[in-house]
């Protein structure tokens, strides 16, 4: 973990240059964050370009880490174009599912590239079920899936008590949108991690059976 490819440095770099016109433009970032209410009167180019914006410095570097600890993985196991499939996919379905959630929600805002970095995450989870993550707060090491699970389920936790300032929804789509392409581009998967596959899949049916029965 932890390599540069030429493709991470160029996703890097764009974060950083947009973020900083947002940090420094108070116009520039209110035209280009997600808004539902914007997005829902045609102003669809904020469902992508929100993903490069960022709050502030701090959102910006804890996404811009992840993302340079997991990118490797991806573009090692499948390759550089799945890796971008992956990524603007996954930034994408997060702001989708942010907007189904929030549909109704006029002036609910938010940006970052959390959906996009947690769907690469996800998909390296997926790619690499074996490898342990080292966080912070926790001085052991934990199985990736058993943290991509825990992270889901937080999360969903999150959406249903709408715990902090955080867009639990879009972290759960840009994971559902990890899991998603890196099946379509690596289906082997289905032959020598079924059981991985099943278990990283429980989080998102039960999200769809919680909103399905209403407790969403």
């Amino acid at each position: 973990m932890g390599n540069l490819s030429t493709i991470t440095i160029i996703i890097i770099a764009a974060n950083i240059l947009v973020s900083f016109k947002g940090f420094n433009d108070f116009g520039f970032f209110e035209k280009y964050k997600f808004q539902v209410g914007p997005i829902r009167q045609g102003e669809q180019i904020r469902i992508f370009s929100s993903g490069f914006l960022h709050a502030d410095m701090q959102h910006l570097l804890f996404n811009m880490i992840t993302l340079y600890f997991f990118a490797d993985i991806v573009i090692q196991l499948l390759d550089p174009f799945h890796f971008i499939l992956v990524y603007v996919g996954s930034l994408v379905l997060g702001s989708l599912l942010s907007l189904y959630f929030h549909k109704d929600e006029y002036y609910y805002s938010a940006v970052g590239a959390s959906g996009a970095v947690t769907g690469i995450l996800y998909s390296a989870i997926l790619l690499q079920p074996g490898m342990s993550l080292y966080l912070f707060f926790i001085p052991i090491p934990i199985p990736a899936y058993i943290f991509g699970i825990a992270y889901l389920l937080y999360s969903i936790y999150g959406m249903k008590n709408r715990v902090g300032n955080i867009g639990h929804d879009a972290h759960f789509g840009g994971a559902i949108g990890g899991f998603v392409i890196t099946l379509i581009a690596q289906p082997s998967l289905f032959e020598t991690d079924l059981l991985m596959i099943g278990l990283l899949s429980i989080p998102i049916i039960l999200l769809f059976i919680l909103k399905k029965t209403g407790q969403l």
